[in-house]
């Protein structure tokens, strides 16, 4: 499953901004199947284009390898299905005019998953992957892997900017808008007449003119974003140490996140800005909810999974727009971070409402 959820995060991350379609020209067929080697570029999309298929080729050979399959074929369909993916995205770039096919991409994207391939077979030559599934079996409950996946991609969403830290699921912003706004300047006057000042933009409006965030809300943010991943786990996993670890590694992470988002929108001197005076009361409010949820049942963890999590959606969806955020979406999506910024954006503003539907979806189940 993981492998298929990296695929469609690779073709979404190829294409994007899905924008400005065209025929890639004149050329005969065999012409629009041949990719062009382009012997320019810099050595941060060469390295970006070898890391980005490295977890797709592992994952496909832990897949294969788990189900049973033979070491050879594992192999061969690590290599074949993410060259043949990123031979086709190459051909669909051609139609993209801000992306430029390059054959030099592709043999840099296929090495790439051909190298995570080696390091799974590497993984279960000594019993890594062995080692894991008894680890998971341990650990998490039975049909974990939605939960897993949701872990997973949380330090992704951390990545995009967002109006507070840690502050998930703000969807749409300014780009939502605008997008409303043409779909309304192309409808017939008399409906203009009767949508037009939009809602939606009358509130955006307010919002870039309000104040910055309250220290208490900023501070409910903080605190309800930390906790978000801690209650996707502790809905899989036991009650005990295990939970206690598992948000242990939850802090890590979104420090990580957080520091590695502001490195990249501001400088490595600024890599620990975000971290203001509400950080320290929201993250001693988060281990007080740790400590209280860690021996609750999973009923009662998932009731309070979903109080925090819409908690954090609303907590979000009032925050003003941060003078800053502007000039952090130009470096995102006029810089060398185009490649990840639609995936960054789509993963930050989804991921709650995933998780709120993936513990919908546990507790419809439960006995």
């Amino acid at each position: 499953m993981l492998a298929w959820v990296y695929a469609a995060l690779v073709v979404y991350a190829s294409l994007y901004p899905f924008d400005g379609w065209r025929w890639p020209g004149d050329a005969g067929w065999r012409g629009q199947l041949t990719l062009p080697w382009i012997p320019w570029g810099d050595h941060f999309d060469l390295w970006s284009n070898l890391v980005g298929y490295m977890p797709f080729g592992l994952l496909l050979t832990i897949g294969r390898l788990r189900s049973g399959t033979r070491l050879i074929t594992a192999w061969w369909v690590a290599l074949l299905i993410p060259a043949v993916l990123s031979y086709g995205l190459e051909l669909l770039q051609a139609t993209l005019p801000t992306r430029h096919p390059s054959l030099k991409d592709w043999a840099m994207n296929s090495a790439g998953a051909a190298v995570g391939a080696l390091l799974a077979l590497g993984a279960h030559h000594i019993g890594l992957v062995d080692h894991w599934h008894a680890l998971r079996q341990r650990w998490f409950e039975r049909d974990s892997a939605g939960a897993l996946a949701l872990l997973a991609l949380w330090p992704l969403g951390l990545l995009f900017p967002a109006p507070a830290p840690l502050g998930l699921g703000q969807i749409g912003g300014g780009h939502l808008i605008d997008v409303l706004s043409e779909w309304i300047e192309g409808l017939p006057l008399a409906l203009h007449e009767l949508v037009t000042p939009s809602p939606a933009s009358q509130a955006a409006a307010a919002a870039a003119a309000a104040p910055g965030l309250a220290p208490v809300a900023e501070v409910a943010i903080i605190t309800l974003g930390l906790l978000a991943p801690c209650v996707v786990a502790f809905s899989v996993v036991a009650p005990g140490w295990r939970r206690l670890a598992m948000a242990a590694g939850a802090l890590v992470f979104g420090v990580l996140g957080m520091t590695l988002s502001t490195w990249l929108n501001f400088g490595p001197r600024h890599a620990f800005a975000w971290i203001t005076p509400t950080a320290a009361p929201a993250a001693g409010l988060a281990t007080v909810g740790v400590l209280v949820l860690a021996p609750m049942s999973r009923a009662v963890v998932i009731g309070v999974g979903l109080i925090v999590l819409t908690g954090l959606v609303v907590g979000v969806a009032q925050a003003p727009a941060d003078p800053y955020f502007a000039q952090n979406l130009q470096a995102w999506e006029q810089g060398r971070f185009v490649r990840f910024h639609g995936l960054a954006q789509w993963i930050g503003w989804l991921w709650p409402y995933a998780a709120i539907a993936w513990l919908l979806s546990r507790l419809a189940t439960r006995p």
